[in-house]
């Protein structure tokens, strides 16, 4: 024959205490401890050596420990067992829009003597959004320049030098263009100009970052802007299809690598010690 086995436990299961449901003791959290009676919020949860403990404050500033039994206190009318909250998953470290590690609290570095110029206001703008933060913690101030034609005369005007270094953004910076021809003029060892090869600073957003599948031909002898505004079927207001496009911009990954490489470039030479 096969012996019974019984419970140890008499108690009819009509009888038996269900287990009550485990809530983390975080910080803050208001419970009643079901012996005393005494609310309160959660100060802290220490470890003796009788056990697991937690510390509450009643709306008198008044502190009780109590130990962390099962069902030993109520949350909102609800018998609860506490249990130590679960340790805080470390954070990944902060980037900046660049993709720089972000500094927190950082303070703006007083400006370098050193500039980064760029030949337009939309090119600034672009500058800012990604790579602002880096800029202020390295002392960069960024300047727009109306166009390149009057390029080596700034150069002279800025008396760059070793604790003085000059870098230059330029649009279209491809062989044969008038800006390569007027950039090959600039042969100070402290200057570095660098460029990228679209026809307008609007060309290194990416195109998916604004929803559409390319940037369009625009022909020649035709203002570039509006013959872009034109073709996308946007009003043809270039101020407003600008903020368009700097809205569409997040971070480094909305640029094209063309542009991403030539500043990363000009914040290295300017901050060079």
């Amino acid at each position: 024959m096969r012996s019974r086995q019984y419970d140890s436990d008499l108690t009819p299961p009509w009888k038996r205490q269900q287990p009550a449901p485990e809530v983390p003791a975080d910080p803050d959290l208001v419970v009643e401890e079901v012996t005393t009676g005494f609310c309160g919020a959660v100060i802290r949860c220490e470890k003796t050596a009788q056990g697991p403990t937690v510390t509450l404050e009643d709306r008198f500033g008044k502190h009780r420990v109590f130990p962390m039994e099962p069902r030993g206190f109520l949350l909102e009318g609800r018998v609860v067992t506490l249990v130590r909250p679960r340790a805080a998953a470390p954070s990944a470290p902060q980037r900046t829009a660049s993709g720089s590690l972000a500094v927190p609290g950082a303070r703006a570095r007083v400006a370098r003597a050193g500039r980064i110029y760029v030949e337009g206001r939309h090119d600034a703008e672009l500058v800012e959004r990604v790579w602002g933060d880096d800029l202020r913690i390295e002392g960069v101030v960024v300047e727009y320049l109306a166009g390149v034609d009057d390029l080596p005369a700034i150069v002279r005007d800025f008396s760059p030098g070793p604790d003085a270094r000059l870098g230059v953004l330029v649009d279209h910076l491809v062989a044969g263009s008038k800006e390569s021809r007027i950039a090959e003029q600039i042969t100070d060892e402290s200057v570095l100009v660098v460029g990228h090869p679209f026809i307008d600073v609007w060309e290194a957003v990416k195109p998916s970052s604004l929803g559409i599948p390319a940037w369009p031909t625009v022909p020649r002898g035709q203002d570039w802007k509006t013959g872009v505004c034109r073709a996308l079927g946007w009003p043809e207001n270039t101020g407003a299809a600008w903020q368009r496009i700097l809205s569409a911009v997040h971070s480094y990954k909305d640029l094209r690598p063309e542009l991403l490489g030539r500043v990363e470039e000009l914040i290295d030479f300017v901050t060079a010690p």
